[in-house]
């Protein structure tokens, strides 16, 4: 479909506004959940790999969904399919609100990942077709900073609501929002699809199912043993699948991720620092949101207050880290963002104890914030241009999709260092755990740094001439923004 001619007068300021509102909840649901934990714990019951699972559920099954998500709008219709997608999250809100017990939460959290999986890469190509390319720029900055909004957010609103109303209430916000959206989106949309769109269902199959099998073998592993038959078979199976998976990708046609992108020392770099970066904040931040309410003694909405200055400081230091990004190149910028976020949980690891101030706690969570800040739009930059235009929107959505799986192995794997060395209790217990998933998380995050350094120098943002319109439309849609 001619996207000129599916223009209407005032489809562009509707798109914006349906595009964002839609971001904002699939964005919100990464962290809103986390002031949550300890309330969903003391209804529902669970054990530690339980709450894991409350969080893993959504970004894993977000993450390994992504791009299929994106081929399949290309395929069957862009309208169709967010429509689709966004009446899936909705419903799967509403399970998950009315969730009897810790596995019907699961299972829902589950649900509303592949909704957002199919919804959340359409908004942007919903709104590239909607607006004129003069105008692009503004709304995806007003689209970007909506997504920003959500995730700096997101532990507050959790932790209002929670401690307000009740822990449903972070599902219910999802419900109202998307059945206004629905309508809206059929009558003020225009469809579009992807002539020649290919999907890639064995692809998908195997990474889903190899990543699963690997992330439900660390949860399992403090409970169940390194050694249990379901450990084991998890990693051992979990990494034939993911083998697999690599294998397609170098001889299939029309892989979902093709690994000749890999052969690129910048594309590789980039996104090992990516995904170590989000193994190592995403699982500290899983365990510190429930130190401050379980240990600390903090309420949900205090809490949420309280991880602002992490969670929030990117709205402020980004558009600082995008000039020096390109006045001195992503490299260095991403570099110091890393290590000041390896530097933020060290802090964190000397400082923590049972009767920590939140002084004390300070710094960590400002220099934390900074450093996260400081990576997230450099890193964007520099896997963009670590690829020819037509490559870019498959590279940032696989880079997107990383990310996700960075954050459910490191919930998983510093969960894991956690239950083996402390546990919930005794405050003293939980922190016996807690410092050391700390320690590796912030190791962690220093092989981030080792990664980044071996982007090549001078890195910089984007060049002009490969932000043309001729991205396919499968690569166009797979663009999401990061956490």
């Amino acid at each position: 479909m001619n996207q000129q001619a599916a223009r209407r007068p005032g489809s562009a300021a509707w798109a914006l506004i349906i595009t964002s509102v839609a971001g904002f909840m699939a964005a919100l649901d990464n962290l809103v959940v986390t002031t949550a934990l300890p309330s969903i714990r003391k209804d529902l019951g669970g054990a530690l790999s339980d709450l894991e699972w409350t969080v893993n559920a959504y970004t894993l099954t977000f993450a390994v969904l992504l791009m299929f998500g994106a081929a399949l709008g290309d395929r069957f219709g862009r309208r169709r399919l967010f429509v689709i997608g966004l009446g899936v999250f909705t419903g799967a809100s509403a399970a998950a609100a009315m969730a009897p017990g810790i596995g019907e939460l699961i299972a829902a959290r589950a649900v509303q990942g592949v909704g957002a999986a199919i919804m959340m890469p359409l908004t942007l190509t919903l709104l590239t077709a909607a607006v004129p390319a003069e105008r692009r720029g503004a709304a995806f900055g007003i689209w970007g900073a909506v997504n920003g909004l959500a995730v700096a957010s997101g532990p507050l609103i959790g932790g209002s609501l929670t401690q307000h109303l009740s822990w449903q209430w972070i599902f219910w916000l999802n419900v109202p929002l998307g059945i206004a959206l629905v309508p809206l989106a059929r009558l003020r949309l225009a469809e579009s699809t992807a002539p020649g769109a290919r999907l890639d269902g064995r692809g998908t199959a195997l990474v889903s199912l190899g990543l699963f099998g690997i992330v439900f073998a660390l949860v399992n592993a403090t409970s169940h043993g390194w050694t249990s038959a379901r450990v084991l078979g998890g990693l051992i199976g979990g990494a034939i699948l993911v083998a697999a998976f690599i294998r397609h990708g170098v001889v299939a046609r029309n892989p979902m991720l093709p690994m000749r992108l890999f052969r690129g020392r910048a594309f590789s770099a980039i996104n090992a620092a990516s995904g170590l970066m989000f193994t190592g904040m995403f699982g500290s931040i899983f365990l510190l949101s429930q130190f401050l309410q379980n240990v600390v003694g903090y309420s949900p909405t205090e809490a949420g207050l309280r991880m602002l200055p992490w969670t929030g400081m990117p709205m402020i230091v980004a558009p600082i880290a995008g000039f020096l990004s390109d006045r001195i190149g992503g490299r260095p910028v991403v570099a110091a963002g890393l290590a000041l976020q390896a530097v933020g949980l060290a802090w964190f690891a000397l400082v923590i104890s049972p009767d920590v101030s939140y002084l004390a706690q300070l710094p960590a969570l400002i220099i934390s914030g900074t450093g996260m800040a400081l990576f997230i739009a450099p890193a964007t930059n520099l896997v963009m241009s670590s690829v020819r235009g037509p490559e870019q929107g498959i590279a940032s959505g696989a880079n997107n999709a990383l990310r996700e799986v960075g954050g459910a192995l490191g919930i998983a794997v510093l969960g894991s260092i956690f239950s083996a060395n402390g546990g919930y209790g005794a405050p003293a217990q939980f922190v016996a755990g807690l410092t050391p998933a700390l320690w590796v998380g912030a190791g962690v995050l220093g092989a981030a740094v080792v990664a980044a350094l071996l982007l090549p120098r001078g890195g910089r943002a984007v060049p002009p001439a490969l932000r043309k319109e001729g991205v396919p439309g499968s690569a166009r849609a797979a663009v999401t923004v990061a956490r």
